[in-house]
This record gives C-alpha cells, sequence and structure tokens, in this order.
C-alpha cells in the first residue's frame, strides 16, 4: 500500500479527480483567458506613461536650464509644452502601431476563411 503522505500519490490522485470532472461535464475543455483585454490595457497604460514621461523630461530639462541661466518660467514652461508634443507623438505612433496589427490580424483572419 502507498504511504499516505507521499506528495506524488496526492498529485496523481488529484489528476484523476480532474480528468472525471471533465469527463462527467462532457469533455468540456477549459478555454484560457482571453488576452486581448490585457494586451488592450497594455497599450493604454503605455501611451500613459510615454506621455507622462515626455512631460517629465520636459519638466527636467526646462527647469535644469532655468537653474543654469537663471531664468526661472520660460525654459520651464516651453520645455514641458515640447515634452507635451512630443508625448501626443509617441503616443499617435503607438496607436497608429496598435492598429496595423489590428489591422494584419483581421487580414490573416480573412485569407483563413
Amino acid at each position: 500500500m502507498s504511504d499516505p503522505h507521499d506528495p506524488n500519490d496526492h498529485a496523481t490522485r488529484l489528476k484523476a479527480l480532474e480528468d472525471r470532472i471533465a469527463t462527467a461535464k462532457g469533455g468540456e475543455v477549459k478555454k484560457p483567458r482571453s488576452e486581448e483585454h490585457y494586451s488592450q490595457a497594455n497599450m493604454a497604460w503605455r501611451m500613459v506613461i510615454e506621455l507622462v514621461a515626455g512631460l517629465g523630461i520636459g519638466f527636467g530639462i526646462g527647469y535644469g536650464l532655468d537653474v543654469l541661466f537663471g531664468t526661472m518660467p520660460i525654459f520651464m514652461v516651453l520645455f514641458i509644452l515640447l515634452g507635451f508634443a512630443a508625448g501626443i507623438k509617441t503616443m499617435m505612433r503607438s496607436a497608429a502601431e496598435m492598429q496595423n496589427e489590428q489591422l494584419v490580424k483581421q487580414a490573416d483572419k480573412s485569407e483563413g476563411d
């Protein structure tokens, strides 16, 4: 008889039980969660981070130049606006990349049908 404390025995018994449950349910196979939702959320976070990074870098450069030259708000405001514009441009590039990937997937899907 097997040792009741053997972890391998528990694992095999658990697997056998899962197989019997799947058979009783009609052989339904668990579908993996759709990764599309997570992919879109990741793209949204990527865009937000790109915008914030542009603003942060613009602020840092502008503030540094203002401290260096002694002209407090001029360069900071200018570079924050430039950083915002760069962040928007990068976000638009990411959106175009995402749209191109979707078009490729749709084209592949329509070719398969």
